[in-house]
């Protein structure tokens, strides 16, 4: 009896350790050069686009480009313009992707409001699939654009969702 809530007691402090562990290992981003904030869940998430003056855009991989790469791009759209039509528009775009396959639209809920576009193309001959988060504010149109092998991106799509769910607009002092 004693051996079992030993190892009972033991098991409940190794998931304590492992769980402050995960925790630790979220980042917050934000830079000076952008007016959002994000959350990364894991640590293997590393910048490789840092934000400046010129270029507002930031691009993290997942431990190596072909398993997840992630940008955040703005969009100029004015309220009156339907989420659809700004989507339709992207989608134009992507249609010159070698062995293009668009997929189906989800409608997402966050800190912002807004809608997730899938796709498939093929890269270097290997299946890779995107999904692009739409966050409306205002007139401004954030797109989240993940990208990765097949595999890779579904198998880290909880943490697409979670940096999704996470992304802000940062308040703006007066």
């Amino acid at each position: 009896m004693k051996k079992t809530l030993l190892s009972l007691a033991m098991l409940i402090a190794a998931a304590l350790v492992l769980s402050s562990t995960a925790a630790a290992q979220s980042e917050t981003f934000s830079d000076p050069n952008v007016d959002y904030t994000f959350v990364l869940p894991d640590a293997k998430w590393r910048k490789t686009v840092t934000p400046s003056p010129t270029n507002p855009n930031v691009e993290y991989v997942y431990g190596d480009r072909v398993f997840g790469r992630f940008e955040v791009r703005k969009i100029k759209a004015p309220q009156s313009e339907m989420l659809a039509d700004v989507v339709r528009d992207e989608d134009q775009k992507l249609q010159f992707l070698m062995g293009y396959a668009p997929g189906k639209q989800e409608n997402f809920n966050g800190k912002l409001r807004g809608v997730i576009y899938n796709f498939e193309f093929v890269k270097g001959g290997r299946p890779m699939v995107g999904r692009f988060y739409f966050l409306r504010d205002g007139d401004v149109v954030y797109v989240l654009r993940f990208e990765g092998r097949k595999d890779s991106l579904n198998s880290i799509q909880n943490q697409t969702d979670s940096i999704a769910r996470t992304f802000a607009i940062k308040s703006k002092a007066k």
